[in-house]
């Protein structure tokens, strides 16, 4: 088993566990130090983890931090332990000011669920405000896990890890900052885009007409990025898969049980909306594990092709095209669509309808 699937496999363990976790120490004991055997380390080993590792601050004596993971005997990370329901933003402070009192490079706040990594990318030997990595163990990214993997005994490097924190953290405050925009856009950026093209005086009337007008240009952005990326796929995909004429296999084979002079054409539409369900699934799945299967009444996405795992389906040959997504007694709830692109309005109901067949494995 690859690092990756271990991961995958420890976030199910994570889901079956929280819920009975009432204590700190509860939480240290059954996520945060397996988490750490996760990464490879000998939490028994005094040489390599110490708990409450003693972090004195200018005057006061005796602080202890939860955990060091130690090298050559020196810390090289810290980690404060909290609670599984403990909310972090409110023990940071805590852990800013262990790190500057040690020679520790990078630190980990966690509640056995989230875990947020720290380095001091803006001031030497002083926390940044900002983690520049940020796990959640219930909403895996496989880019993530490649982050993460850098962390294990055999891959830590203190180098490779602090070249690499400053585009992560930077990426995700962009990435966070035109989320927050495209939502609902600042006078500022609303002028800063208008300024390409409007010569006039940016008054708040003026910001107030565009603002509208700049949320639904950014949205319409992403569709049609999104959908020309699709597009190129199935592009890609429909000239590999096509043998030549001599060789050609029928395209839908007869329905089987039911009317011989209908047979299931699985149309453009279809796989266009299969693709975009897809791309929204491979943030917290494997993409090659999001299925289909085209049946008479609709086409049908599935989970690792198991007719029984079926995430939604689609309805796009009638008059109401619609999307019917699994809840969690695996019954559909219906949802009108306009164009495809309002799939992308049902991502999390999309994402719970996939993660319950992730914690039945």
């Amino acid at each position: 088993m690859d690092f990756s699937d271990k991961v995958k496999q420890f976030s199910r363990e994570v889901e079956s566990k929280k819920d009975d976790l009432l204590t700190e120490e509860a939480t240290k004991t059954a996520l945060i130090l397996p988490f750490f055997q996760l990464l490879e380390y000998d939490v028994f080993n005094s040489h390599e983890f110490i708990p409450e590792y003693t972090a004195d601050v200018g005057t006061k004596k005796g602080e202890k931090v939860d955990y060091a993971v130690m090298r050559e005997g020196k810390p090289i990370i810290l980690i404060e332990a909290k609670a599984v329901a403990d909310d972090l933003t409110k023990h940071d402070a805590q852990l800013f000011r262990y790190f500057t009192a040690t020679e520790a490079k990078f630190a980990i706040l966690t509640n056995g669920v989230s875990y947020k990594f720290y380095t001091d990318l803006e001031e030497s030997n002083k926390m940044d405000e900002k983690p520049f990595l940020e796990i959640n163990m219930l909403d895996l990214v496989e880019t993530q896990i490649g982050e993460l993997k850098k962390f294990t005994r055999e891959n830590f490097d203190i180098d490779t890890i602090f070249n690499t924190a400053s585009e992560l953290k930077y990426t995700g405050l962009i990435k966070e900052f035109l989320n927050e925009q495209q939502g609902n856009p600042s006078d500022e950026f609303v002028k800063f885009i208008i300024s390409r093209f409007y010569a006039g005086m940016k008054t708040s009337s003026v910001v107030e007409k565009f603002r509208p007008v700049v949320k639904k240009s950014m949205q319409q952005f992403v569709s049609d990025f999104m959908n020309d990326k699709i597009k190129k796929i199935m592009e890609n995909e429909t000239k590999e898969a096509d043998p030549g004429e001599e060789n050609k296999e029928p395209e839908t084979p007869p329905n089987e049980g039911g009317n011989h002079d209908k047979v299931i054409e699985t149309t453009k539409e279809e796989l266009e909306g299969y693709h975009i369900i897809r791309s929204i699934l491979a943030e917290v799945v494997e993409a090659e594990d999001i299925t289909y299967k085209d049946v008479m009444n609709y086409f049908g996405i599935t989970y690792q092709n198991n007719i029984r795992k079926w995430i939604c389906r689609l309805y796009l040959n009638t008059n109401r095209k619609m999307i019917a997504i699994a809840d969690e007694n695996k019954k559909e709830i219906r949802y009108p669509l306009g164009s495809l692109s309002e799939l992308y309005k049902y991502k999390e109901e999309l994402i719970q309808a996939v993660n319950k067949y992730r914690v039945e494995i």
